[in-house]
């Protein structure tokens, strides 16, 4: 029974030293983990700022071409517009130069016609609204300013009609004044 008592302490003292060695080994690979899983988190951030760093220095070098891209377009485009309108410059000015010899040849006279009226539409288009403003700050107009004169002549004549009327009865009064005395 001695021995079997010997043997009693023994086996928990192996049990509790196991124990605390699964509990070391288990801190440890805790730790280990940890610092697997620290420096793999860490890897994975890096390799991210690795990709992002690419990706800019690829839109950067691609941005750059593209930028060149669009600005070779828009030479090629500017040169081709110029040129387009050269010609249409060019063409209108031919255009006009006929026009002009027909005119001063007597050829193409319904060509003025046509002109001339469309003057005419905005001589009368300005005289319209000219006459409308005018009425709007109560200004007379040319007729109400006609009409005003032949008026004033109108009552001049009467005038003048009844002067040598009241100069002969002022006459006739002075002469009988005079009389009398």
């Amino acid at each position: 029974m001695a021995t079997k008592a010997a043997s009693k302490p023994s086996a928990k003292s192996t049990s509790k030293s196991a124990q605390a060695q699964a509990k070391a080994q288990a801190k440890a690979q805790n730790k280990a983990n940890d610092s697997l899983h620290s420096t793999a988190s860490k890897d994975i951030w890096l390799a991210g700022l690795g990709a992002m760093a690419q990706a800019q220095a690829q839109a950067r070098a691609q941005g750059s071409k593209a930028f060149e891209a669009l600005v070779a377009d828009g030479l090629a485009f500017q040169r081709k517009s110029q040129a387009a309108a050269q010609e249409k410059l060019h063409e209108a000015a031919a255009h006009f130069n006929q026009l002009a010899q027909g005119i001063t040849s007597g050829i193409n006279t319904t060509l003025v016609q046509p002109a001339g009226v469309k003057v005419d539409r905005l001589e009368h288009m300005f005289e319209d609204r000219v006459a409308r403003a005018l009425k709007s700050l109560g200004l007379p107009t040319a007729q109400d300013v006609t009409k005003l004169q032949e008026r004033v002549a109108a009552l001049e004549a009467a005038l003048k009609d009844k002067q040598p009327q009241t100069a002969t009865r002022k006459r006739a009064s002075s002469t009988a004044a005079k009389a009398k005395r």
